[in-house]
């Protein structure tokens, strides 16, 4: 019987290629696993779209307030806040220093045009969610007056 060594480069070929092979292995594992968790995660923990919208609770009419305006003009402007359901109590304070601060010293012109008085309602709106945290989820003019 005749015995046949394989040379010393074919061993270690062999080896070499059988360690590449347990590497692309274990890369695929690893791959394959954080693929199925980011899938599991997307499908189950992931947190819903939107915020459910708050629901309206009660209105808090302010009393009317006297703005300076530029150029010599006044307005008297008098809001009310429209609550969440979540909402405990408004202090009307923090409402009415905003709205002085927003039209103070604005130009007649400007307050009477529609359009523009949307966006400042709508300014208005998104500093007072800030204020109240949340608790106020809309503004009303209630009264209106330029002179």
């Amino acid at each position: 019987m005749s015995v046949t060594a394989m040379p010393q480069a074919e061993a270690e070929t062999d080896k070499t290629e059988k360690k590449k092979g347990g590497k692309k292995k274990l890369i695929i594992i690893v791959l394959l696993v954080a693929v199925l968790g980011g899938a599991g995660y997307w499908f189950f923990l992931k947190p819903s779209g939107a915020p459910p919208k708050p629901v309206a609770g009660t209105v808090v009419a302010l009393d009317p307030v006297q703005i300076n305006l530029a150029g010599g003009h006044y307005l008297s402007i008098s809001i009310a806040l429209q609550l969440t359901d979540k909402a405990k109590e408004a202090d009307g304070s923090k409402a009415l220093d905003a709205t002085i601060e927003l039209f103070s010293g604005r130009e007649i012109t400007e307050v009477n045009d529609a359009k523009e008085r949307a966006k400042l309602k709508d300014e208005l709106v998104k500093e007072l969610d800030e204020l109240y945290e949340g608790e106020v989820m809309d503004v009303y003019f209630t009264q209106f007056v330029s002179q």
